[in-house]
């Protein structure tokens, strides 16, 4: 039965998707010339799975913010302590750039005089990669550099979340293939480190 309402949310974030796309074109919303109609046809060909998944995950939410973030649940016998060590080891051993940490809970605490659930983010970065997707589209630069959040929600769990880069390398017109491959193994690591971070695994 799960199954079967999972499917019929895919159906109907893929017929949202295809509807948008459809009015864009036939009733020129957004559509001011031919490069802009060129540039539809050349989307990324896992343009409109990006786009359906998004959707569902809106449906299923309503929240905006859920529908563009990955998140995993970290093991109940990991501290927030044993999730940095392992997501700082992770980064070093992909040869990924800690570059700052925002222990933003601390902050609001010290302000406020009150404790507060637990929420750090982390920033990591290639900053060889991320000039070159600076150097495609000065746009890429506001999701650098990556970062995860880790996040105890109000039942105590805690979570990873980061921003879901499908949009980024396969929502539009597809990237060219050096930037592609860079951009997916950017994405690889960023999920390596997630994956292990909430497992414990060294």
């Amino acid at each position: 039965m799960i199954k079967l309402i999972w499917n019929l949310l895919a159906l109907v974030g893929l017929a949202l998707v295809a509807g948008v796309i459809w009015i864009a074109v036939t009733q020129g919303f957004g559509i001011q010339n031919a490069k802009d109609l060129a540039n539809l046809k050349n989307f990324d060909p896992e343009s409109a799975t990006v786009y359906a998944d998004m959707t569902k995950t809106l449906l299923a939410t309503g929240n905006g913010a859920e529908a563009t973030v990955w998140k995993v649940p970290v093991a109940e016998d990991l501290s927030p302590a044993d999730v940095e060590e392992v997501m700082r080891f992770v980064a070093n051993e992909h040869n990924f750039k800690n570059v700052g940490e925002l222990p933003l809970s601390e902050q609001v605490a010290a302000m406020t005089g009150e404790d507060q659930r637990f929420w750090k983010i982390y920033m990591f970065c290639d900053p060889l990669t991320a000039a070159k997707m600076v150097d495609y589209s000065d746009a890429f630069s506001a999701y650098l550099p990556c970062r995860i959040a880790l996040v105890e929600d109000k039942t105590g769990q805690l979570w990873l979340y980061t921003l879901n880069m499908d949009m980024m390398i396969h929502g539009g017109t597809q990237l060219p293939e050096g930037l592609y491959e860079e951009a997916n193994n950017v994405k690889k690591i960023i999920l390596d480190i997630m994956h292990r971070g909430a497992e414990g695994d060294f």
